[in-house]
C-alpha cells in the first residue's frame, strides 16, 4: 500500500510539474527570443545613425563595422548606391523605402531613421532599419542565427527542470512520510487480524494513525475482546456442566455397586469409570487454554525425545533399533504438549502394530523458516495406499492410526503426507 501511494503521490505531481513548466518553458523560449530581438533593434538603431551622419565616409563605415564584433549577428549595410557593406544576411539586404527617411534638406538634427522591420529567414530574424544620408536613403540589416536568437534559453531551461526536479523529490519525501503514516497503522492492523484467524487472541491492533484507522484498529479490538470473552465463557460452561455431572455419576456407581448380581455390577462398573475418564478429559482440554495460553505452543524435540524413551523398553523387546536424528536447539511449534505426544504415539504405535518384529525405525526432525517436519519412517513392507485418508480412522478397514495424526496436523495448521515407508507431520513453527 506505501508503494502505492508513493506512486500515486510522484504521478500525480510529474504531471503537475509537467503541466507548470511546458508552459513556462514556451514563455520562456518568446522571453528570450523578444529580448534578443530588442538588443539587435537597438544596436541597428545605433549603427543607422551613424551611416547616416553627412560626416561618415564609405570608409569610415567600413571600419565601424569591423569594430562592431562585441555582440551577436551578422551586420550589413546597403548605401544609397547600392554597395552592401559588412556580412549581409542570406537573401541580401533590402532596398530602402525612400520615404520618410530621405535626408533632410536643412541637414541639421539626427539622420532620420525609419521603423525597424522584422523578417524570418532560415529559422534566425533580421532586423532592418532605413535611414536617409546625403546620398539617399540607405538599410541596415542585423541577421541573428537561430541559436543567437535564442541565446540564453538553455540556461533558463535548466533552471526550471532543477526547480521541478526539487519539487519533485519534496513530493517523493513528503510522500513517503504520508505514506507511512497511513499505511503503517494499517499494516499492522492487517498482521493483527491474520494473528487473531491464527489463533493469537491476545493480538491487538493499534489505535494510532489517520481518524479512520484508528477507528478500524478499534473495532478490531473490541471484536478481539468479544471473541475472547465468548470463548473464555463457553470453555468454563463446559467445564462446569462436566462437573455437574459428576454428580449424578457418583450416584449411578453406588447404584451399580449395590446390585446383586456381581458380574452384572463389574460389566457396568467398567462403564462408568469409562465414562468418568471421558468427562475427565473434557474437563482437562477446557481448562488447558488456562495453562497453556489462547496459543499452545511447545518444544517439538523434547517431546519426540521423551515419546521415544517411552517406546524404546517395547523396540528393545521386540528385537527393533529406533534411530534418532534431532536437532540440539528447541523447535517450539504450534501446538500442546499432550497433542504432539498423542500424535507421534499413534505414529510410532503404527510401526510396532504393523511391522515385523525386528523392523528398524528411524525418527527425524528438521526445522525450516515457517514449519518443523517430523518423520517417522520404517523398513517394513510400506503401508497401504489410500490409508490415512479423510475420514477413515484406524478402526476402520485398515488398521491403521493414521487419520488421529492427520486431524492433529490439520488442526494445528499443519498436514500430514504419507509415502510407502515413510511418515511426515509438518506442524507450523512457533515463535
Amino acid at each position: 500500500m506505501r508503494r502505492r501511494i508513493l506512486f500515486l503521490a510522484v504521478g500525480l505531481t510529474t504531471l503537475v510539474v509537467i503541466g507548470f513548466a511546458v508552459p513556462l518553458i514556451v514563455l520562456l523560449r518568446s522571453a528570450t527570443a523578444e529580448e534578443s530581438k530588442e538588443k539587435a533593434r537597438y544596436r541597428a538603431e545605433s549603427l543607422a545613425y551613424y551611416v547616416g551622419d553627412k560626416d561618415n565616409t564609405k570608409e569610415d563605415i567600413t571600419a565601424y563595422l569591423q569594430g562592431m564584433t562585441d555582440g551577436p549577428g551578422r551586420i550589413a549595410v546597403r548605401l544609397a548606391d547600392g554597395t552592401t557593406l559588412g556580412q549581409a544576411p542570406p537573401g541580401g539586404v533590402s532596398a530602402p523605402k525612400p520615404t520618410p527617411t530621405d535626408y533632410s534638406d536643412d541637414h541639421k538634427g539626427p539622420p532620420k531613421i525609419g521603423d525597424p522591420d522584422y523578417r524570418d529567414i532560415n529559422g534566425g530574424l533580421a532586423v532592418e532599419i532605413d535611414v536617409g544620408t546625403p546620398q539617399g536613403p540607405a538599410s541596415v540589416c542585423l541577421y541573428l542565427t537561430s541559436d543567437e536568437l535564442y541565446d540564453g534559453l538553455t540556461p533558463r531551461i535548466l533552471v526550471v527542470a532543477g526547480a521541478g526536479l526539487l519539487v519533485l523529490l519534496l513530493s517523493i519525501a513528503g510522500a513517503e512520510l504520508v505514506s507511512r503514516r497511513l499505511a503503517r497503522p494499517l499494516e499492522e492492523t492487517a498482521s493483527t487480524a491474520e494473528r487473531l484467524a491464527a489463533g493469537d487472541l491476545e493480538a491487538r491492533a493499534p489505535v494510532t494513525g489517520p481518524a479512520e484507522v484508528a477507528k478500524v484498529g478499534a473495532a478490531l479490538n473490541r471484536l478481539a475482546d468479544r471473541i475472547d470473552e465468548v470463548i473464555a465463557v463457553e470453555r468454563e460452561s463446559v467445564a462446569d456442566l462436566s462437573h455437574r455431572l459428576r454428580t449424578p455419576l457418583t450416584a449411578l456407581r453406588l447404584q451399580v455397586e449395590a446390585l446383586p448380581d456381581r458380574e452384572r455390577a463389574e460389566e457396568l462398573n467398567t462403564q462408568v469409570t469409562n465414562l468418568e475418564r471421558t468427562l475427565t478429559a473434557i474437563i482437562s482440554a477446557a481448562r488447558r487454554p488456562q495453562r497453556e495460553g489462547r496459543v499452545p505452543q511447545c518444544d517439538a524435540v523434547q517431546v519426540t525425545r521423551d515419546r521415544a524413551a517411552f517406546w524404546e523398553p517395547l523396540f528393545e523387546d521386540q528385537g527393533r533399533d529406533l534411530t534418532l536424528d534431532l536437532p540440539d536447539p528447541p523447535a517450539m511449534v504450534r501446538s500442546a504438549s499432550e497433542d504432539l505426544a498423542a500424535a507421534l504415539d499413534a505414529l510410532v504405535e503404527n510401526v510396532v502394530a504393523h511391522t515385523p518384529d525386528g523392523t528398524a525405525a528411524r525418527i527425524t526432525l528438521l526445522r525450516t523458516a515457517n514449519a518443523v517436519q517430523i518423520t517417522i519412517a520404517d523398513e517394513g513392507p510400506g503401508i497401504p495406499l489410500g490409508a490415512g485418508e479423510r475420514g477413515r480412522s484406524d478402526r476402520g478397514s485398515t488398521g491403521l492410526g493414521l487419520d488421529i495424526a492427520r486431524r492433529y496436523a490439520e488442526a494445528t495448521g499443519g498436514h500430514l503426507t504419507i509415502r510407502r515407508n515413510e511418515v511426515v507431520l509438518t506442524l507450523k513453527a512457533g515463535s
